[in-house]
Protein backbone atom coordinates (compact mmCIF):
# COMPACT_ATOMS: atom_id res chain seq x y z
CA UNK A 1 0.00 0.00 0.00
CA UNK A 2 3.07 2.43 0.85
CA UNK A 3 4.66 1.48 -2.80
CA UNK A 4 1.34 2.15 -4.15
CA UNK A 5 0.84 5.41 -2.10
CA UNK A 6 4.06 6.79 -3.43
CA UNK A 7 3.86 5.64 -6.85
CA UNK A 8 0.30 7.94 -6.86
CA UNK A 9 2.79 10.90 -5.56
CA UNK A 10 5.22 10.55 -8.53
CA UNK A 11 2.72 10.69 -11.34
CA UNK A 12 1.69 14.46 -10.89
CA UNK A 13 4.82 15.33 -9.98
CA UNK A 14 6.16 13.74 -13.62
CA UNK A 15 2.96 14.92 -15.38
CA UNK A 16 4.02 18.39 -13.96
CA UNK A 17 7.71 17.89 -15.59
CA UNK A 18 6.59 17.05 -18.58
CA UNK A 19 4.31 20.31 -19.41
CA UNK A 20 7.54 22.16 -18.26
CA UNK A 21 9.63 20.45 -20.98
CA UNK A 22 6.36 21.32 -23.39
CA UNK A 23 6.97 24.57 -22.47
CA UNK A 24 10.25 24.73 -22.39
CA UNK A 25 10.36 23.45 -26.15
CA UNK A 26 8.32 26.59 -27.23
CA UNK A 27 11.59 28.80 -26.92
CA UNK A 28 10.99 31.91 -27.12
CA UNK A 29 7.99 33.75 -27.94
CA UNK A 30 8.41 37.05 -29.84
CA UNK A 31 4.54 39.75 -29.00
CA UNK A 32 4.84 42.11 -32.10
CA UNK A 33 1.90 44.64 -32.70
CA UNK A 34 1.35 45.66 -36.54
CA UNK A 35 -1.47 48.62 -36.97
CA UNK A 36 -4.08 48.74 -39.62
CA UNK A 37 -3.70 46.73 -42.89
CA UNK A 38 0.16 46.08 -42.09
CA UNK A 39 -0.84 44.04 -38.90
CA UNK A 40 -3.20 42.11 -41.23
CA UNK A 41 -0.68 41.18 -43.33
CA UNK A 42 2.43 40.89 -41.60
CA UNK A 43 1.36 36.87 -40.43
CA UNK A 44 2.03 36.16 -43.58
CA UNK A 45 6.32 37.22 -43.51
CA UNK A 46 6.39 35.13 -40.47
CA UNK A 47 6.93 31.96 -41.28
CA UNK A 48 10.09 32.58 -42.93
CA UNK A 49 11.11 34.30 -39.79
CA UNK A 50 10.35 31.32 -38.22
CA UNK A 51 12.25 28.99 -40.14
CA UNK A 52 15.23 31.14 -40.09
CA UNK A 53 15.56 31.28 -36.58
CA UNK A 54 14.37 28.13 -34.63
CA UNK A 55 13.49 28.52 -31.61
CA UNK A 56 11.75 31.53 -31.99
CA UNK A 57 8.47 32.15 -32.68
CA UNK A 58 6.22 35.36 -33.75
CA UNK A 59 2.83 36.04 -32.03
CA UNK A 60 1.34 38.93 -34.28
CA UNK A 61 -1.71 40.90 -32.60
CA UNK A 62 -3.22 43.26 -35.17
CA UNK A 63 -4.67 46.39 -33.84
CA UNK A 64 -6.54 49.48 -35.60
CA UNK A 65 -4.65 52.50 -36.12
CA UNK A 66 -7.78 54.53 -34.48
CA UNK A 67 -6.72 52.84 -31.16
CA UNK A 68 -3.31 52.05 -31.76
CA UNK A 69 -2.09 55.27 -29.65
CA UNK A 70 -4.59 54.43 -26.39
CA UNK A 71 -3.65 50.79 -26.49
CA UNK A 72 0.18 51.59 -26.26
CA UNK A 73 -0.04 53.86 -23.69
CA UNK A 74 -2.67 51.92 -21.77
CA UNK A 75 -0.01 48.78 -22.16
CA UNK A 76 2.51 50.77 -20.48
CA UNK A 77 0.90 51.87 -17.82
CA UNK A 78 0.01 48.35 -17.16
CA UNK A 79 3.52 47.40 -17.64
CA UNK A 80 2.14 44.81 -20.60
CA UNK A 81 4.04 46.02 -23.63
CA UNK A 82 4.52 43.90 -26.38
CA UNK A 83 8.63 43.12 -27.22
CA UNK A 84 8.12 44.57 -30.49
CA UNK A 85 5.56 47.41 -32.36
CA UNK A 86 5.06 49.51 -35.40
CA UNK A 87 4.89 52.92 -34.50
CA UNK A 88 4.09 55.88 -36.47
CA UNK A 89 7.02 57.58 -36.78
CA UNK A 90 5.91 60.57 -35.56
CA UNK A 91 5.20 59.06 -32.30
CA UNK A 92 8.55 58.55 -31.66
CA UNK A 93 9.11 61.51 -29.45
CA UNK A 94 6.43 60.66 -26.67
CA UNK A 95 7.21 57.39 -26.52
CA UNK A 96 10.88 58.33 -25.91
CA UNK A 97 9.43 60.71 -23.46
CA UNK A 98 7.66 57.97 -21.66
CA UNK A 99 11.47 56.14 -21.48
CA UNK A 100 9.31 53.31 -23.13
CA UNK A 101 11.31 52.07 -26.10
CA UNK A 102 14.65 50.85 -26.22
CA UNK A 103 17.96 52.69 -27.70
CA UNK A 104 19.26 50.84 -30.92
CA UNK A 105 22.69 52.44 -31.11
CA UNK A 106 24.32 49.41 -30.23
CA UNK A 107 22.41 46.68 -31.85
CA UNK A 108 22.46 48.60 -35.28
CA UNK A 109 26.59 49.67 -35.19
CA UNK A 110 26.82 45.38 -34.80
CA UNK A 111 24.30 44.92 -37.64
CA UNK A 112 25.34 43.76 -41.05
CA UNK A 113 21.36 44.64 -42.31
CA UNK A 114 20.41 47.79 -40.73
CA UNK A 115 22.87 50.48 -41.61
CA UNK A 116 21.81 54.39 -41.54
CA UNK A 117 23.49 54.56 -45.23
CA UNK A 118 20.78 52.18 -46.23
CA UNK A 119 17.91 54.83 -45.80
CA UNK A 120 16.74 57.83 -47.10
CA UNK A 121 18.24 60.19 -44.84
CA UNK A 122 15.18 62.58 -43.96
CA UNK A 123 13.92 59.40 -42.73
CA UNK A 124 16.13 57.81 -40.81
CA UNK A 125 16.36 61.10 -39.18
CA UNK A 126 12.67 60.98 -37.48
CA UNK A 127 14.17 57.94 -35.65
CA UNK A 128 16.89 60.52 -33.81
CA UNK A 129 17.00 62.33 -30.92
CA UNK A 130 19.57 63.45 -29.55
CA UNK A 131 21.72 61.89 -31.61
CA UNK A 132 20.49 58.41 -30.38
CA UNK A 133 18.58 56.23 -32.41
CA UNK A 134 14.88 54.58 -31.14
CA UNK A 135 13.28 53.15 -34.40
CA UNK A 136 13.89 51.99 -37.58
CA UNK A 137 12.19 52.58 -40.33
CA UNK A 138 9.69 49.77 -41.96
CA UNK A 139 7.93 51.80 -44.68
CA UNK A 140 7.58 54.85 -45.91
CA UNK A 141 6.12 57.48 -47.40
CA UNK A 142 5.71 61.06 -48.38
CA UNK A 143 3.58 63.92 -50.51
CA UNK A 144 4.04 64.55 -54.38
CA UNK A 145 2.14 66.13 -56.90
CA UNK A 146 -0.58 64.75 -58.57
CA UNK A 147 -1.95 65.96 -62.08
CA UNK A 148 -3.67 65.81 -64.89
CA UNK A 149 -1.37 65.64 -68.03
CA UNK A 150 -3.95 66.62 -70.44
CA UNK A 151 -5.10 69.68 -68.52
CA UNK A 152 -1.12 70.78 -68.27
CA UNK A 153 -1.01 70.42 -72.10
CA UNK A 154 -3.90 72.39 -72.57
CA UNK A 155 -2.58 75.26 -70.88
CA UNK A 156 1.28 75.19 -72.66
CA UNK A 157 3.15 72.58 -70.01
CA UNK A 158 4.27 69.90 -71.12
CA UNK A 159 5.84 68.82 -68.02
CA UNK A 160 5.18 69.38 -64.70
CA UNK A 161 5.85 72.34 -62.47
CA UNK A 162 9.09 73.16 -60.99
CA UNK A 163 8.46 76.30 -58.89
CA UNK A 164 6.33 77.79 -57.01
CA UNK A 165 6.34 80.57 -59.95
CA UNK A 166 5.38 78.16 -62.28
CA UNK A 167 3.08 75.98 -60.06
CA UNK A 168 0.59 79.17 -60.05
CA UNK A 169 1.53 80.65 -63.36
CA UNK A 170 -0.12 77.00 -64.44
CA UNK A 171 -2.92 77.47 -62.27
CA UNK A 172 -3.68 80.89 -63.52
CA UNK A 173 -4.00 79.83 -66.56
CA UNK A 174 -5.62 76.53 -65.83
CA UNK A 175 -8.40 78.64 -64.46
CA UNK A 176 -8.50 80.67 -67.76
CA UNK A 177 -9.21 77.56 -69.64
CA UNK A 178 -12.38 76.58 -67.43
CA UNK A 179 -13.99 79.96 -67.62
CA UNK A 180 -15.90 78.86 -64.57
CA UNK A 181 -16.17 79.72 -61.00
CA UNK A 182 -17.29 76.26 -59.99
CA UNK A 183 -13.76 74.48 -61.66
CA UNK A 184 -10.86 74.92 -59.85
CA UNK A 185 -6.89 74.90 -60.63
CA UNK A 186 -5.24 73.00 -57.22
CA UNK A 187 -6.85 71.57 -54.69
CA UNK A 188 -6.15 72.52 -51.26
CA UNK A 189 -7.98 71.62 -48.94
CA UNK A 190 -8.53 74.36 -45.60
CA UNK A 191 -8.83 70.85 -43.65
CA UNK A 192 -5.70 69.29 -44.29
CA UNK A 193 -2.42 70.91 -42.45
CA UNK A 194 0.18 68.75 -44.73
CA UNK A 195 0.57 71.11 -47.87
CA UNK A 196 0.65 74.20 -45.49
CA UNK A 197 3.43 72.44 -43.13
CA UNK A 198 5.35 71.25 -46.12
CA UNK A 199 5.46 74.74 -48.10
CA UNK A 200 6.51 76.01 -44.86
CA UNK A 201 9.36 73.68 -44.57
CA UNK A 202 10.49 74.18 -48.36
CA UNK A 203 10.51 78.20 -47.53
CA UNK A 204 12.59 76.76 -44.76
CA UNK A 205 10.52 77.42 -41.76
CA UNK A 206 11.71 75.38 -38.50
CA UNK A 207 7.67 75.43 -37.19
CA UNK A 208 8.69 75.99 -33.87
CA UNK A 209 11.72 78.07 -32.68
CA UNK A 210 14.14 77.71 -29.26
CA UNK A 211 14.71 73.97 -29.30
CA UNK A 212 11.20 73.40 -30.00
CA UNK A 213 9.76 75.32 -27.24
CA UNK A 214 7.58 78.16 -28.52
CA UNK A 215 5.70 78.36 -31.81
CA UNK A 216 7.44 80.13 -34.68
CA UNK A 217 4.36 80.71 -37.49
CA UNK A 218 4.18 84.05 -37.51
CA UNK A 219 7.72 83.85 -38.56
CA UNK A 220 8.95 85.43 -41.73
CA UNK A 221 9.65 81.84 -43.48
CA UNK A 222 6.12 80.96 -42.62
CA UNK A 223 4.18 83.45 -43.54
CA UNK A 224 6.13 83.48 -46.70
CA UNK A 225 4.69 79.94 -47.73
CA UNK A 226 1.39 81.04 -45.84
CA UNK A 227 1.05 84.28 -48.45
CA UNK A 228 1.99 82.06 -51.28
CA UNK A 229 -0.73 79.57 -51.00
CA UNK A 230 -3.53 82.01 -50.12
CA UNK A 231 -3.54 83.57 -53.12
CA UNK A 232 -4.86 80.56 -54.53
CA UNK A 233 -8.06 80.81 -53.03
CA UNK A 234 -7.99 84.23 -52.71
CA UNK A 235 -7.76 84.34 -56.67
CA UNK A 236 -10.29 81.25 -57.33
CA UNK A 237 -7.57 78.85 -57.89
CA UNK A 238 -8.33 76.40 -55.05
CA UNK A 239 -11.79 75.84 -53.59
CA UNK A 240 -12.49 77.44 -50.01
CA UNK A 241 -14.89 74.81 -48.40
CA UNK A 242 -14.00 71.81 -46.89
CA UNK A 243 -16.88 69.53 -48.34
CA UNK A 244 -17.22 70.89 -51.74
CA UNK A 245 -15.47 67.70 -52.58
CA UNK A 246 -16.48 64.68 -51.66
CA UNK A 247 -15.29 62.28 -53.88
CA UNK A 248 -11.74 63.24 -54.94
CA UNK A 249 -11.06 60.78 -57.67
CA UNK A 250 -14.78 61.47 -59.71
CA UNK A 251 -13.75 65.40 -59.12
CA UNK A 252 -10.13 64.77 -60.38
CA UNK A 253 -11.70 63.08 -63.35
CA UNK A 254 -14.16 65.61 -64.68
CA UNK A 255 -11.86 68.33 -64.23
CA UNK A 256 -13.38 70.28 -61.16
CA UNK A 257 -9.08 70.82 -60.26
CA UNK A 258 -5.94 69.68 -62.11
CA UNK A 259 -3.68 69.02 -59.29
CA UNK A 260 -3.65 68.00 -55.65
CA UNK A 261 -0.73 66.70 -53.56
CA UNK A 262 -1.28 63.46 -51.92
CA UNK A 263 0.66 59.84 -50.84
CA UNK A 264 1.61 56.94 -52.10
CA UNK A 265 -1.63 55.21 -50.91
CA UNK A 266 -3.75 57.55 -53.69
CA UNK A 267 -1.62 55.94 -56.90
CA UNK A 268 -3.66 52.47 -55.33
CA UNK A 269 -7.30 54.11 -55.13
CA UNK A 270 -6.13 56.10 -58.42
CA UNK A 271 -5.45 52.85 -60.83
CA UNK A 272 -9.00 51.41 -58.76
CA UNK A 273 -10.81 54.39 -58.97
CA UNK A 274 -10.05 56.55 -62.06
CA UNK A 275 -11.95 55.84 -65.18
CA UNK A 276 -10.07 53.17 -67.61
CA UNK A 277 -10.37 55.19 -70.82
CA UNK A 278 -8.26 58.29 -68.13
CA UNK A 279 -5.70 56.08 -67.00
CA UNK A 280 -3.40 58.23 -69.22
CA UNK A 281 -4.07 61.11 -68.17
CA UNK A 282 -3.05 61.30 -65.18
CA UNK A 283 1.15 61.65 -63.39
CA UNK A 284 2.71 62.18 -60.42
CA UNK A 285 6.38 64.63 -60.12
CA UNK A 286 8.12 65.63 -57.21
CA UNK A 287 6.77 69.22 -54.92
CA UNK A 288 7.88 72.06 -56.72
CA UNK A 289 10.54 74.59 -55.06
CA UNK A 290 10.22 78.10 -53.83
CA UNK A 291 13.14 78.26 -56.25
CA UNK A 292 15.10 76.47 -58.70
CA UNK A 293 16.47 74.34 -56.28
CA UNK A 294 13.89 71.55 -57.57
CA UNK A 295 12.55 69.26 -56.12
CA UNK A 296 11.26 70.75 -53.13
CA UNK A 297 10.90 68.70 -49.85
CA UNK A 298 8.25 66.81 -48.68
CA UNK A 299 7.34 65.53 -45.75
CA UNK A 300 9.59 62.39 -43.84
CA UNK A 301 6.22 60.00 -43.34
CA UNK A 302 6.02 56.57 -42.69
CA UNK A 303 6.14 53.95 -39.47
CA UNK A 304 9.51 52.68 -37.90
CA UNK A 305 9.47 49.16 -35.92
CA UNK A 306 10.96 49.74 -32.01
CA UNK A 307 11.49 47.37 -29.37
CA UNK A 308 9.81 47.93 -25.63
CA UNK A 309 12.77 48.65 -23.07
CA UNK A 310 10.53 46.34 -21.00
CA UNK A 311 10.72 43.25 -23.49
CA UNK A 312 13.10 40.47 -21.95
CA UNK A 313 13.27 39.12 -25.48
CA UNK A 314 15.27 42.06 -27.31
CA UNK A 315 17.92 40.05 -29.40
CA UNK A 316 15.16 37.77 -30.19
CA UNK A 317 13.09 40.81 -31.23
CA UNK A 318 16.01 42.47 -32.79
CA UNK A 319 16.65 39.38 -35.28
CA UNK A 320 12.42 40.21 -36.29
CA UNK A 321 13.70 43.85 -36.75
CA UNK A 322 16.66 43.12 -39.50
CA UNK A 323 14.67 39.94 -41.18
CA UNK A 324 12.00 42.68 -41.78
CA UNK A 325 14.69 45.34 -42.82
CA UNK A 326 16.15 43.24 -45.55
CA UNK A 327 15.54 44.02 -49.13
CA UNK A 328 13.69 40.51 -49.98
CA UNK A 329 11.15 41.02 -47.25
CA UNK A 330 10.76 44.56 -47.69
CA UNK A 331 9.96 43.88 -51.66
CA UNK A 332 7.43 40.87 -50.55
CA UNK A 333 5.82 43.14 -47.76
CA UNK A 334 5.26 46.18 -50.84
CA UNK A 335 3.44 43.06 -52.90
CA UNK A 336 1.57 42.24 -50.15
CA UNK A 337 0.19 46.00 -48.37
CA UNK A 338 1.36 48.52 -51.20
CA UNK A 339 3.89 50.22 -48.31
CA UNK A 340 6.89 52.24 -50.19
CA UNK A 341 10.37 50.20 -48.60
CA UNK A 342 12.13 52.21 -46.72
CA UNK A 343 15.33 50.24 -47.71
CA UNK A 344 16.63 52.16 -50.82
CA UNK A 345 17.90 49.04 -52.16
CA UNK A 346 14.30 47.53 -52.36
CA UNK A 347 13.69 49.99 -54.75
CA UNK A 348 16.47 48.24 -57.82
CA UNK A 349 13.98 45.75 -57.88
CA UNK A 350 12.21 45.26 -61.03
CA UNK A 351 8.30 46.29 -59.40
CA UNK A 352 9.37 49.81 -58.83
CA UNK A 353 11.40 50.54 -61.77
CA UNK A 354 9.02 49.18 -64.03
CA UNK A 355 6.29 51.27 -62.43
CA UNK A 356 6.20 54.81 -64.25
CA UNK A 357 4.48 56.29 -60.81
CA UNK A 358 7.10 55.12 -58.58
CA UNK A 359 9.72 57.17 -59.93
CA UNK A 360 8.73 60.79 -58.56
CA UNK A 361 8.37 58.92 -55.01
CA UNK A 362 11.80 57.75 -55.15
CA UNK A 363 13.63 61.13 -56.11
CA UNK A 364 10.85 62.73 -54.23
CA UNK A 365 11.91 60.59 -50.95
CA UNK A 366 15.54 61.84 -51.24
CA UNK A 367 14.04 65.16 -50.51
CA UNK A 368 12.22 64.93 -46.98
CA UNK A 369 13.04 66.69 -43.57
CA UNK A 370 11.04 65.83 -40.68
CA UNK A 371 8.31 67.64 -38.53
CA UNK A 372 9.86 68.67 -35.00
CA UNK A 373 10.58 65.90 -32.78
CA UNK A 374 8.22 66.88 -30.32
CA UNK A 375 5.40 64.57 -28.66
CA UNK A 376 2.72 67.80 -28.68
CA UNK A 377 3.29 67.67 -32.87
CA UNK A 378 0.29 66.22 -33.59
CA UNK A 379 -2.11 67.87 -31.29
CA UNK A 380 -0.39 71.40 -32.83
CA UNK A 381 -1.40 70.29 -36.60
CA UNK A 382 -5.03 68.87 -36.10
CA UNK A 383 -6.54 70.88 -33.50
CA UNK A 384 -4.95 74.34 -34.23
CA UNK A 385 -3.18 74.76 -37.89
CA UNK A 386 -6.67 73.31 -39.21
CA UNK A 387 -9.11 75.93 -37.95
CA UNK A 388 -6.67 78.74 -38.41
CA UNK A 389 -6.41 77.82 -42.31
CA UNK A 390 -10.12 77.74 -42.67
CA UNK A 391 -10.58 81.17 -41.17
CA UNK A 392 -7.90 82.71 -43.10
CA UNK A 393 -8.78 81.30 -46.48
CA UNK A 394 -12.40 82.93 -46.10
CA UNK A 395 -11.20 86.39 -45.25
CA UNK A 396 -12.77 85.95 -41.21
CA UNK A 397 -8.98 86.74 -39.89
CA UNK A 398 -5.92 88.40 -41.77
CA UNK A 399 -3.01 86.33 -42.30
CA UNK A 400 -0.74 88.20 -39.19
CA UNK A 401 -3.48 88.05 -36.89
CA UNK A 402 -4.13 84.23 -37.38
CA UNK A 403 -0.46 83.10 -37.58
CA UNK A 404 0.32 85.53 -34.17
CA UNK A 405 -3.22 83.32 -32.91
CA UNK A 406 -1.37 80.27 -33.90
CA UNK A 407 1.83 81.07 -32.06
CA UNK A 408 -0.06 81.78 -28.88
CA UNK A 409 -2.02 78.67 -28.71
CA UNK A 410 0.96 76.37 -29.50
CA UNK A 411 2.91 78.21 -27.05
CA UNK A 412 0.43 77.07 -24.34
CA UNK A 413 0.63 73.47 -25.54
CA UNK A 414 4.10 73.89 -25.19
CA UNK A 415 4.01 75.40 -21.59
CA UNK A 416 4.76 71.63 -20.10
CA UNK A 417 7.83 70.58 -22.02
CA UNK A 418 9.19 74.39 -21.35
CA UNK A 419 9.30 73.62 -18.22
CA UNK A 420 10.37 70.16 -18.12
CA UNK A 421 13.06 71.82 -20.05
CA UNK A 422 14.01 74.41 -17.22
CA UNK A 423 13.87 71.55 -15.09
CA UNK A 424 16.74 69.65 -16.44
CA UNK A 425 18.39 72.72 -16.57
CA UNK A 426 18.29 73.23 -12.93
CA UNK A 427 19.40 69.89 -12.12
CA UNK A 428 22.14 70.11 -14.70
CA UNK A 429 23.51 73.48 -12.68
CA UNK A 430 23.02 72.02 -9.30
CA UNK A 431 24.90 68.86 -10.11
CA UNK A 432 27.65 70.99 -11.60
CA UNK A 433 27.63 73.41 -8.43
CA UNK A 434 28.21 70.35 -6.25
CA UNK A 435 31.50 69.15 -8.02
Amino acid sequence: MKNSLKYLAVVPFLFLCLSCGGKKSEGIVIDFWGMGVEGEKVDSLMVEFEKQNPGIKVKVQKIPWTAAHEKLITSYASETMPDVFQLGNTWIPEFEALNSIEPLNGMIKKSSIVKPDNYFAGIWETNVLDSIIYGVPWYVDTRVLFYRSDILKKAGYDNPPKTWQELYDLSMKIKKLNNNDRQFSFFLPVNEWAPFIIFGLQANSTLLKNKNQYGDFSGKEFKKAYNYLMQYYANGLAPKGMSEVSNIYQAFAEGYFAMFISGPWNVVEMKNRFPKNMQDKWMVAPLPAPDNNYPGVSLAGGSSLVIAKSSKNKEAAWKLIEFLSTKKTQVDFYKSVADLPAVKEAWNDSVFVSDKYMKAFYVQLQRTVPTPKVPEWEQIVISKIQIMTEQTANKSMSVDDALKKLDNDVDKILEKRRWIMQQKINNDLNRQQKK
